[in-house]
């Protein structure tokens, strides 16, 4: 499904939230997985510009904390990594299963809550579009900074502080955080989803305080092939930012 900026739409996972949330996506899991699959948004844009980042991942120990219906846990395995998929939707997941195979180690998880993991036990975490999803983010990246081993990365993609500053009317304090609702569209049938807005400031803030060192913040273009597939979205998307991403890393 193509990200729609004047509704405010984009393309979350459907991760990392509380039950009531994570069964409100189990109702439209399936829709949601199979408009995912080839939109613009998320496979000319969002996906590729999170593998880029992860870049040579062959061995690597990898959470993907989020997984939704697996689509990047695939790509990452396909590229030689070790990958472990989470996510507090049980729908999402029966979907990452189908997709991933029987031997596939999915976990169903609160991104609030502790993980069922070691200390160190991952090389990286991918947490592609989930952040923006929660209040607070120090609970959730004090947990992944301590299942990641000194040196390891967290890879992280959030709607773009500009998408959630300007679908807002009137314009919200751009330095006050909060939260901003709108309708997400299936097959016609609309349903109402709910993100919190932070600061540029505010992201690498709590980054930091989780201990995290920031090592990029990137703006990536879509990939060139969508032109002629999207060209009226892919136009939009080329010429204003969508999503941010981050790597961020826990030092030696």
């Amino acid at each position: 499904m193509e990200h729609d900026r004047d509704q405010g739409l984009s393309q979350g996972q459907g991760q990392g939230l509380s039950q009531d949330r994570a069964n409100h996506y189990d109702g439209f899991a399936e829709a949601y997985a199979a408009e995912n699959e080839g939109g613009l948004v998320n496979a000319f844009y969002e996906r590729p510009a999170m593998l880029a980042l992860a870049a040579d991942v062959s061995g690597r120990r990898i959470l993907d904390a989020g997984c939704g219906s697996g689509p990047l846990t695939a790509a990452l395995r396909d590229r030689g990594a070790v990958v472990t998929g989470l996510d507090s939707s049980a729908g999402m997941l029966a979907l990452a299963g189908r997709r991933l195979g029987d031997d596939a180690d999915l976990h169903l998880v609160d991104l609030r809550e502790r993980l069922p993991f070691a200390d160190g036990a991952f090389d990286d975490v991918v947490a592609s579009l989930v952040l923006h999803y929660l209040e607070d983010w120090g609970p959730t990246l004090a947990e992944l900074r301590r299942v990641l081993r000194p040196g390891g990365r967290l890879i992280a993609s959030v709607d773009h502080p500009f998408v959630a500053y300007t679908i807002q009317d009137p314009r919200p304090d751009y330095f006050a955080a909060g939260s901003y609702s709108f309708d997400w569209t299936f097959n016609g049938t609309s349903v109402p989803m709910k993100f919190w807005r932070k600061s540029l400031h505010a992201m690498t803030g709590a980054f930091a305080a989780a201990g995290f060192r920031l090592s990029v913040i990137s703006e990536p273009q879509p990939d060139p092939a969508a032109r002629e597939l999207f060209p009226d979205g892919f136009q939009d998307l080329a010429s204003a930012p969508c999503f941010l991403f981050f790597v961020v890393e826990a030092p030696l």
